[in-house]
């Protein structure tokens, strides 16, 4: 049987797993609703916050910057809101009737006979709606998306589990976080979010362990530079979305994510099956030559 180990050594497919991000992922930036979940997302922080709006895109950058996600940063520096809430507003206004079903993708998804799961900071009920119009609902295995990752319980199911709402500080004080990066030596850090997203390392992990996944022998895809740069220091492999030009971290760099079987042939596409064919023929010569010897 040692022909047939080393034979599977030498066709193993490269990765046994692709991890996709969701928007401006799975669907182009042009289509529109990054920018109108950014819009939604300073009527939020007006409407149900109380900040004056000529505040607001100097502080939402910050929280953007140095949390990962607007919402993480708002729960750090002191604002209590529902979160299920701040979704429903912040997703339920974008302009879904701009995402069409995209044939050429899900024709690419199909034919790949390797596990595939979205992994997206987005709420699971966005997550399935995007998706379902994109035509790809059933070319998942599952979702990990924003309860997933902030269930409490450490018993966490790997798509869909509600987690519980809790408020960020005891304290009804708001932190300043614009007048904390106007100083030249701050004399404290920055407060701790409750909300664990991407490009926290802490997260994909997470997100890797809940959905068994080997981050070796599995490929990220991702528009987001930094998601890019985290995944690559967990040891996922890389793919940037949205731009042909490589940068620190990625190992690929797609314009399009209907560009990745030409950019990345060691996913062997269809050769999956044939690998597999191959190794199943070895395995019977194997057997048939040690039963007559």
């Amino acid at each position: 049987m040692e022909f047939v180990d080393h034979y599977k050594t030498m066709q193993r497919p490269k990765f046994d797993c692709l991890l996709f991000d969701l928007d401006d992922t799975l669907y182009p930036r042009s289509i529109g609703l990054a920018e109108a979940c950014g819009n939604n997302i300073k009527d939020y922080m007006v409407e149900k916050l109380g900040i004056e709006r000529s505040k607001i895109s100097k502080l939402s950058d910050l929280l953007y910057n140095n949390y990962g996600t607007t919402m993480a940063g708002l729960k750090a520096i002191g604002y209590d809101f529902d979160y299920d809430e701040y979704h429903s507003f912040v997703h339920g206004r974008l302009p879904y009737e701009n995402l069409k079903p995209d044939h050429v993708l899900r024709n690419l998804l199909i034919n790949l006979p390797i596990r595939k799961v979205v992994f997206t900071n987005a709420d699971s009920v966005h997550a399935s709606k995007a998706l379902k119009l994109l035509g790809l609902e059933d070319c998942f295995e599952g979702i990990i998306c924003f309860e997933t990752l902030n269930t409490v319980s450490d018993d966490i199911e790997f798509v869909g589990s509600r987690m519980n709402q809790t408020t960020a500080t005891s304290s009804s004080e708001i932190f300043d976080i614009v007048g904390y990066f106007s100083q030249q030596n701050p004399s404290s850090g920055l407060p701790k979010t409750p909300v664990v997203c991407k490009p926290s390392e802490d997260a994909i992990e997470r997100a890797l362990k809940i959905a068994n996944i080997n981050p070796h022998r599995t490929l990220f895809f991702e528009d987001s530079v930094r998601n890019i740069q985290s995944g690559k220091q967990v040891g996922l492999h890389t793919v940037l979305v949205g731009t042909s030009q490589r940068v620190k971290g990625a190992d690929y760099a797609v314009e399009s994510i209907h560009n990745i079987k030409e950019a990345i042939p060691e996913l062997l596409w269809e050769g999956n099956n044939k690998v597999a064919e191959k190794v199943s023929y070895a395995e019977k010569m194997a057997v048939e030559t040690s039963v007559i010897a």
